[in-house]
């Protein structure tokens, strides 16, 4: 009796299950090493990409067998595991590192273990930004903190309140497309 409904269970589980979506996952890392004159840093960035497309057929009450697939959306997701020198993981939607313009000076945005570090042409931080639970940024330097998103074509716009005028003032750092 034990047999049979262990072999009963068992091609109840083996037959009736199809595939009905396709998938594809990418991962692409990158090793980036800084010597800081007290030694080398390593920083490991894994791009991850993951491609699903639900399976969809032109007459899915059709009795032929080969039945010709509809076109579905494929949704696509990317996210980005930055692990950083001292062994401590990040993960972020997307990397926002690379170079921006503002006022003819570029700026390089580059990410460290709890955010991003803004350096000027000579490698010099003129600032970090922190992302916050609400998908804003919090940017801090020496002289202001300000609040900052990044537009939809990937520029960065910070907005700062001066108490002297009582005013909010708008700077965007373009991003640079290399």
């Amino acid at each position: 009796m034990k047999l049979v409904a262990i072999i009963v269970l068992i091609m109840t589980f083996s037959f009736g299950y199809s595939q009905n979506k396709n998938i594809k996952e990418e991962t692409k890392t990158t090793i980036t090493t800084v010597d800081n004159g007290q030694g080398e840093k390593q920083t490991i960035k894994n791009e991850n990409i993951k491609e699903v497309q639900l399976l969809e057929h032109q007459a899915p009450t059709s009795n032929t067998i080969n039945v010709e697939q509809k076109d579905s959306p494929i949704i696509a997701t990317k996210t980005t595991e930055i692990i950083n020198p001292d062994g401590t993981i990040r993960t972020v939607d997307i990397d926002r590192s690379s170079y921006y313009l503002l006022d003819g000076v570029k700026y390089k945005v580059s990410s460290e273990p709890n955010g991003y570090s803004i350096l000027n042409e000579t490698n010099v931080a003129t600032g970090n930004i922190y992302k916050t639970s609400t998908n804003s940024y919090i940017y801090s330097s020496k002289n202001k903190t300000s609040i900052g998103f990044f537009d939809s074509i990937g520029n960065l716009v910070l907005e700062t309140y001066n108490p002297k005028t009582d005013k909010v003032t708008f700077e965007t750092y373009i991003l640079v497309k290399q």
